[in-house]
């Protein structure tokens, strides 16, 4: 049988050394090792109060031993826990405290929230997907195949995994893109007001000069016409202890600090237009399959161990208190205000054309 396996510097482990340096802690990652359960079979196995036990599990799954997530349930949703790894291994080689990357990659049309308008739609390598200039594509399943994504204004939401341990500080995010404006077919001097948020912090604008075409894109499949949008360019964002920075070109005093980017939280990215911008121009996403650049949109986490004392840590498990992963899972579910809904409302059509 196949097992899943990390292997760990001992000198870097303070946050999973200090997750199992409790015996309730480690009587919950026995349970474990035999079946999956939830919180509140946890709870009741141990004798322990449900918010307890939540703490517990909670300390657990950001030092990684654990991977938490809600199924539905007899009596509503609930937090079903499983142990992430099989085995443990640790290194005592000196550790290299050189600065290392953590790189994520995410397909185009794994959004999670998208507002578009017209002129609008998703192409995969083998076609278009849905109907053309109809805000409602966005929201079929066979997105998720999507490789170039374009609309007229409006914004389109990412959200990153973020596996880095707790025991690392994070130096430096950069997000890079093949990006470039939206016209119909394409227009080379359509310029358009491009911003980035992480986080739901606004980082900075860029103004690309166009929607690139006459020239055909090096990746673009076949079917692809050659009277459309053919390319982008290879924009890279990134966020320091100094500013944020457009292919080194400072854009704003934001540093790495202010966009709440911490190991074990996700991280939101979200790229469009600001509705009173100078130039709404639109933008198209390029994915693998599409463009000059083989790529989809990356996140990069630049990163390096974490210099404080660990013995000035305090371990707050053994005291009742709410379950705090709870509350805000709870709160990222309330509904958008308006300005956030997704347009959905039909207006004339302008295809590309095939």
């Amino acid at each position: 049988m196949s097992q899943t396996i990390l292997e760990r510097n001992l000198f870097e482990s303070c946050d999973i050394l200090k997750a199992v340096a409790s015996e309730t802690r480690l009587r919950i990652l026995r349970l474990l090792a035999e079946k999956d359960l939830n919180i509140n079979e946890i709870a009741q196995a141990l004798n322990l109060s449900y918010p307890m036990a939540s703490k517990h599990v909670q300390v657990l799954e950001q030092a990684g031993f654990v991977i938490c997530e809600y199924m539905a349930g007899t009596q509503g949703a609930q937090k079903r826990c499983k142990l992430r790894w099989d085995k443990l291994i640790f290194s005592l080689e000196v550790p290299d405290l050189a600065e290392q990357v953590e790189e994520i990659e995410m397909a185009i049309g794994m959004y999670t929230f998208a507002t578009p308008s017209p002129t609008c739609g998703l192409a995969s390598k083998d076609g278009y997907i849905g109907l053309m200039d109809d805000p409602q594509s966005f929201l079929l399943p066979e997105r998720a195949n999507a490789q170039l994504l374009w609309m007229g204004s409006g914004f389109v939401e990412y959200v990153f995994p973020n596996f880095l341990p707790t025991s690392v500080d994070i130096t430096q995010v950069e997000v890079a893109m093949e990006i470039c404006s939206e016209a119909p077919d394409y227009n080379n001097d359509q310029p358009s007001d491009i911003t980035l948020w992480i986080n739901g912090v606004e980082i900075g604008t860029w103004t690309c000069p166009g929607d690139f075409g006459g020239k055909r894109g090096r990746l673009n499949p076949p079917w692809w016409n050659d009277h459309g949008t053919q390319y982008g360019v290879l924009k890279v964002w990134a966020m320091n202890m100094d500013g944020s920075f457009i292919d080194g070109v400072r854009i704003s005093d934001v540093t790495v600090k202010d966009i709440m980017v911490v190991p074990q939280h996700p991280v939101t990215i979200r790229i469009g237009n600001k509705p009173d911008a100078t130039h709404v121009g639109g933008f198209n996403l390029f994915g693998k399959g599409f463009g000059n650049y083989e790529q989809d949109l990356l996140l990069r986490l630049h990163y390096a161990p974490r210099r404080t004392d660990p013995s000035t840590q305090v371990d707050t498990a053994d005291r009742e208190t709410p379950d705090t992963l709870s509350t805000i899972s709870a709160a990222s579910h309330e509904q958008p205000g308006a300005a956030d809904r997704p347009y959905l409302q039909r207006q004339k059509k302008r295809r590309k054309p095939s």
